[in-house]
């Protein structure tokens, strides 16, 4: 029987941590945890360790926190732990080509997405913004390119409707940790088939802004739901009711169309708020009033219907 791999892990967020987990649980071997410094978070802004950094510190592992990979002295202390492979999950640094080399097998990437489709930081959101019907996991063998590496395994999930990016984040960490533990078993026994990307297919998935979530009513209401999914639970689709930000975490469209103008309250009863798009209406089932908290559009209508009345203006 082979071995197990000797693996350095590199990532920060708890998608990655989930991977980590996974392999903290298989037959191979995690010599050392590479994430990214502690930053501050919190409203004290105390300097906070990543998820990965508090699972690897958990589990007695050595954690290494470079502000960079490109120096010698990194990429020698790297080199010095031998290790077969690096596995590389939203890590947060780009890995120059003497680093992508050092382990014996090189490095491979868990990406959340079908390559070629999405590559880049946001490849979940881009595609519930896009109405892709179908996403996945991707693994990766990296190279010098931004997701540019041959295709090692991948794992297909649809998009369903009423799916948020966060629903989907959470499907595709447990997917990605799965799809990983799955590929390195390949890669040990020699039975990886690397596939070639078509590169025609590429899309580039932009790093989420938090402008992204303001609202255009002149749009259809599709393409407002499909906003209000992939912005959440960041940074969160937004208008404005009386001069003040109010989100929307939740809402359906409708092909029912109104003689209100785009972002007018359409028609409101006891438990329902619709509002008039460029093309058909927008139920608004989950909404944050300014100051308040995310509730049921009910509850909300329930104690201050009188915010919402037929012909009132959303900016």
């Amino acid at each position: 029987m082979s071995k197990p791999l000797r693996i350095v892990f590199a990532g920060t967020p708890d998608f990655a941590a989930s991977s980590l987990q996974a392999l903290l649980n298989s037959e191979h071997e995690v010599i050392a945890v590479y994430t990214q410094p502690d930053r501050p978070a919190g409203r004290g802004r105390k300097l906070t360790p990543s998820p990965v950094k508090k699972l690897a510190l958990e589990h007695d592992i050595a954690v290494y926190q470079p502000l960079s990979l490109k120096g010698d002295a990194e990429q020698a202390e790297l080199a010095a732990l031998d290790a077969d492979i690096m596995v590389v999950v939203a890590y947060g640094l780009l890995l120059p080509k003497a680093v992508l080399d050092t382990p014996r097998l090189g490095c491979i990437n868990v990406h959340g997405s079908l390559l070629p489709r999405w590559r880049g930081a946001a490849p979940i959101h881009r595609a519930v913004l896009a109405g892709d019907k179908l996403t996945g996991i991707t693994i990766m063998q990296m190279d010098v390119g931004l997701d540019t590496g041959d295709m090692l395994y991948k794992v297909e999930t649809p998009i369903n409707a009423g799916d948020t990016s966060g629903d989907l984040h959470d499907q595709l960490a447990e997917q990605g940790a799965e799809a990983l533990v799955t590929t390195l078993g390949l890669i040990r026994d020699g039975k990886v088939e690397p596939e070639k990307q078509d590169d025609s297919l590429a899309n580039y998935a932009h790093k989420l802004e938090k402008q992204e979530g303001e609202i255009d009513w002149s749009r259809s209401a599709t393409e407002i739901e499909r906003q209000i999914r992939g912005l959440s639970p960041w940074p969160v689709a937004y208008c404005s009711l009386d001069g003040k930000t109010m989100r929307i975490w939740g809402a359906q469209a409708s092909d029912t169309s109104s003689t209100e103008a785009p972002g007018a309250v359409a028609e409101v009863t006891k438990k329902t708020l619709s509002i008039a798009c460029g093309e058909g209406n927008l139920l608004l089932t989950n909404i944050q009033l300014p100051g308040g908290k995310p509730l049921d559009t009910a509850a909300v209508l329930n104690a201050k219907r009188d915010l919402f009345p037929v012909g009132k203006q959303l900016d």
